[in-house]
């Protein structure tokens, strides 16, 4: 009951800061029992590894939401496969969850022993499961550095919920590269993340155009621009970039189309940046959209 009493109070005191200010990144607090820190860490799975090994119990909090609950390690070599602990535990996640089972990943917190990892999550319970907590299954949580159990690779967006649960995010797009800014949007639109979506595009403070367009799409995949001849993306400040995109929508199925990504910067120094415009236009050409007298 102790314990229970200091974490609410830990999560509570950490989503206000949060709101306030993101120092709470190196922030440290204590109490009568000993000092409880409030730096959020991204270790290597390597290390994550060895703090929560089979059969450990630790605190999930939902970096959106602020709602937290309790969860138990039971397999994973790769990244951790674990369980809501009990049948409330798998209330709190369904609500985070909109009382929806997604496989959408969330940028999340783990904390354990007083310490607080930067982590992500998604929401399908799949596989086995062994507790009796109303959830048919497990699922996944990713560090830094975790890979998949059957690709063997590192899920892209496991890692971008794992940057923004560390306060690294934008840090990390000011450096990616024109055909990694693709990805990063393919994956803001397959996992209904808008915010993230922003982060893709110039003008990112009215993406509202785009995300009109975009909200019938249950996937968007593209070929890897990387495949296109070298000589084609060698831009300085305006690389065109042309895709195969292979885009399903709701009750219409799957179509594949050519498009183009114009991706700019303002100089050298400067990150790239999806143009939104013409973006807005070669999707509404692809979705079959008009509006008559668009002003958005």
């Amino acid at each position: 009951m102790k314990n229970n009493k200091l974490y609410q109070v830990i999560i509570a005191i950490f989503i206000i800061v949060l709101m306030v200010d993101h120092s709470v990144y190196a922030m440290e607090w204590e109490d009568e029992e000993g000092p409880i820190s409030f730096k959020i860490e991204m270790l290597p799975w390597e290390i994550v590894n060895n703090i929560i090994p089979n059969k450990t119990n630790f605190t999930i909090i939902d970096i959106e939401t602020g709602l937290s609950f309790k969860v138990q390690r039971r397999a994973g070599s790769h990244h951790a496969d674990v369980q809501p602990l009990t049948k409330e535990d798998t209330q709190i996640m369904k609500k985070i969850y909109n009382n929806k089972w997604s496989w959408n990943r969330r940028a999340i917190i783990v904390l354990i022993n007083n310490q607080m990892i930067a982590a992500s999550m998604h929401g399908m319970p799949h596989g086995a499961g062994a507790l009796q907590n109303g959830f048919s299954g497990h699922f996944c949580v990713h560090f830094s550095g975790s890979i998949t159990h059957r690709l063997k690779n590192e899920d892209l967006s496991h890692k971008l919920m794992v940057l923004k649960a560390a306060g690294k995010l934008d840090d990390y797009i000011q450096t990616v590269s024109p055909y990694e800014l693709i990805r990063i949007f393919t994956i803001a639109i397959n996992q209904g993340n808008q915010k993230l979506l922003a982060m893709t595009l110039s003008n990112p403070s009215h993406p509202n155009r785009v995300n009109k367009l975009v909200k019938d799409i249950t996937y968007f995949g593209v070929v890897d621009p990387l495949r296109q001849p070298p000589e084609q993306l060698n831009g300085l400040f305006l690389v065109d970039v042309s895709v195969q995109a292979a885009i399903y929508k709701k009750r219409e199925g799957k179509e594949i189309k050519v498009m183009h990504f114009i991706i700019r910067r303002e100089s050298l120094t400067d990150r790239w940046f999806i143009d939104q415009d013409s973006l807005y236009e070669d999707l509404k050409r692809i979705c079959k959209v008009r509006y008559s007298n668009d002003k958005s």
